[in-house]
């Protein structure tokens, strides 16, 4: 059990590492982000690798540490109390076994994506439960009697009271850590008088992040006549996938972040989606490409955007929801139920439409787009997209840059005010 718990302990370690490095670095790249379906990233980014900011992966290294603990407790504690240390294992590794197979789920069936890291986790937590559950332990019901008088006998051991102490304190000093470094940092927010309504950042921090930003190249990209909206100074351009699980998992971590653009700076942040299906039945770059419903999905999107706005956006929300098992005749379903547009019209308009997804992937060829999601935030080319508090850090930059290229120079002030239009990094 000791060796099950140090191998599920250095896993769920270098995840807590990758995790923190994530956080703090925005052009870090995991040794174990093999592919868009094999990534520890794609799920430590997604709603289930953190609980408000904490990565679950550091809760793995509590839950092994106390593993060990108890090990420790069985081998050197009083032989009175090592039956119930049996009994606590059994609960301890119940939940661990709970947790550790929701997780798995979620990995592999809601987002489609496997973690190297989480696999070792999961094995050392499932090998951890069988063996607590092969030991002759105190029954559940009288554990709680047996704690109390447990909790006595450490209280009188120096050696062992120190160890839980030092346990919980990490454990705390751990969890605050994270929770403040998963605050969104507002570099610009200064410079913009604060509309953002966020904590400022440290400035060495913000510093870091600027010299990062600016170091980066700047690309031309050819978008559409109807993209991107007038007015908009920061223009975020996503190729897309709706069949692709890390593309739903970006929609639904930066949608919070596009929200509160809307609100403080209406109209000056606009996403723009091209469509990128990794689907060889209507994209010619991806001849290997396994998402068999991607050309159908953009279509149906693409329909139901003629309708309304809401119905692009329900009709996206439903398919970024049900990505497993995705088939022509459930689109259809949807489309008609969201839309109106039923199975006719779809045939009728689909030669038309495949033919304006086409467009969007012969814009993302000539990058090249080599994976989904690629995003440019004003030319700023990301693979795969950004942490998403360096990702709204990204966009208040931007909003800052913008200002500061649009405001008049001392020179145009003193020809009377006329100020030059500010040149777009995206056109």
């Amino acid at each position: 059990m000791a060796v099950l718990a140090l191998a599920g302990l250095g896993a769920a370690a270098a995840s807590t590492y990758v995790h923190a490095r994530m956080v703090s670095d925005p052009a870090y790249v995991s040794f174990c982000d093999v592919n868009a379906r094999v990534s520890c990233s794609q799920v430590y980014q997604s709603r289930y690798g953190s609980v408000a900011g904490v990565p679950v992966a550091l809760g793995g290294v509590v839950w092994f540490a106390g593993v060990l603990l108890l090990a420790f407790a069985s081998a050197r504690g009083p032989a009175a109390s090592r039956d119930n240390v049996d009994g606590y294992l059994l609960v301890w590794s119940t939940t661990g076994l709970a947790v550790a197979m929701y997780m798995a789920y979620a990995s592999f069936f809601v987002l489609q994506t496997v973690c190297l890291l989480c696999l070792v986790v999961y094995v050392a937590v499932v090998g951890i439960f069988l063996l607590a559950g092969s030991a002759s332990a105190t029954p559940v019901s009288r554990l709680p009697v047996a704690a109390a008088a447990d909790i006595g006998h450490l209280v009188r051991r120096p050696v062992g009271l120190a160890l839980v102490l030092a346990y919980a304190a990490a454990t705390a000093a751990g969890a605050v850590w994270f929770a403040r470094a998963d605050r969104v940092p507002e570099i610009a927010a200064a410079a913009m008088g604060g509309e953002t309504g966020a904590a400022a950042t440290p400035v060495d921090q913000q510093s870091e992040f600027e010299r990062f930003w600016e170091s980066q190249p700047r690309i031309d990209l050819a978008l559409p006549a109807s993209a991107p909206p007038p007015g908009a100074a920061v223009v975020v351009v996503k190729f897309n996938d709706y069949q692709c699980p890390a593309c739903a998992n970006t929609e639904r971590i930066y949608a919070p972040i596009f929200a509160k653009y809307a609100s403080s700076h209406p109209g000056r942040v606009a996403q723009v989606t091209l469509d990128f299906p990794l689907d060889p039945a209507c994209n010619d770059e991806t001849p290997n490409g396994q998402h068999d419903s991607a050309c159908e999905a953009a279509v149906a999107v693409r329909l139901a955007a003629a309708v309304s706005p809401e119905a692009s956006e329900r009709m996206a929300a439903w398919l970024y929801a049900n990505q497993s098992g995705l088939e022509r005749d459930a689109i259809l379903e949807a489309l008609e139920d969201i839309s109106g547009v039923d199975a006719a019209r779809f045939d009728a308009r689909y030669a038309a439409e495949i033919e304006q997804v086409k467009r969007d992937i012969a814009i993302g060829a000539a990058l090249p787009v080599q994976a989904t999601p690629t995003y440019i935030i004003n030319g700023v080319l990301l693979r795969g997209g950004l942490a998403p508090r360096f990702f709204d850090a990204a966009l208040a930059y931007e909003l800052a840059r913008a200002s500061s290229l649009s405001a008049p120079s001392a020179t145009e002030e003193s020809r009377g005010g006329e100020a030059v239009d500010a040149p777009s990094a995206v056109r």
